[in-house]
C-alpha cells in the first residue's frame, strides 16, 4: 500500500463538527467514500503516493502548500485532517497561478534520491517519475479548483 494524502471536499458546517467530534469526522470521511462515491458535488482527488515528491518541487516556488503541515488535526492519530474553505481557496489560486513547467524545472532525482524523497525511486526511471509527478499535480489542481469553486473545505487523509 505506502504512504499517501487525498483530499475530499466537505462543508464548513461538516469540518465544525469534525473538529468538536473527531470520532463522528472519522466514521464520516469513510461514509463519503462509500457506495455513493463518487459524488458528483463531492471533488475529491490528491497527489496519493506522489505528495513528497510535490512537495519536493512546491518547496522551490512561490505556492505556499505543505501537504503535512497545512490545516487542522483531526484525529490524533494523524491520519485525518482539516482544511477550510479559506485554506482551498488561497491555495487553489496560488496552484492556478503555477503552471506545471514552473514546477518541473526543479525534478532532480539525484538530489531527492539522496534526500530519500518518498517513495525515493526517482532514479530508476526519472523521465516515467516525472511524468507521474506531472499527472499527480494535475489532480491535486483540478481538485483544490473545483472545491474552491464550489465553496468547499476538505478532509485530507493520510494514510500510512
Amino acid at each position: 500500500m505506502g504512504v499517501s494524502v487525498g483530499f475530499i471536499s466537505v462543508t464548513t458546517e461538516e469540518l465544525n463538527r469534525a473538529e468538536k467530534e473527531p470520532s463522528w469526522a472519522d466514521d464520516y470521511h469513510y461514509e463519503l467514500y462509500g457506495d455513493t462515491f463518487p459524488q458528483p458535488d463531492r471533488p475529491y482527488g490528491g497527489p496519493d503516493k506522489a505528495f513528497a515528491g510535490l512537495q519536493f518541487l512546491l518547496d522551490e516556488t512561490d505556492v505556499r502548500l505543505d501537504f503535512l503541515m497545512d490545516g487542522f488535526q483531526i484525529l490524533e492519530d494523524g491520519t485525518l485532517f482539516g482544511w477550510t474553505a479559506e485554506q482551498i481557496e488561497t491555495v487553489a489560486r496560488q496552484l492556478r497561478a503555477t503552471p506545471w513547467e514552473q514546477l518541473a524545472v526543479h525534478y532532480d532525482p539525484e538530489q531527492m534520491t539522496k534526500e530519500n524523497v518518498y517513495p525515493n525511486s526517482w532514479r530508476l526511471d526519472p523521465e516515467g517519475e516525472l511524468a507521474w509527478l506531472e499527472r499527480a499535480y494535475e489532480e491535486v489542481v483540478a481538485f483544490f479548483t473545483a472545491a474552491a469553486d464550489r465553496g468547499y473545505g476538505a478532509f485530507m487523509s493520510f494514510s500510512f
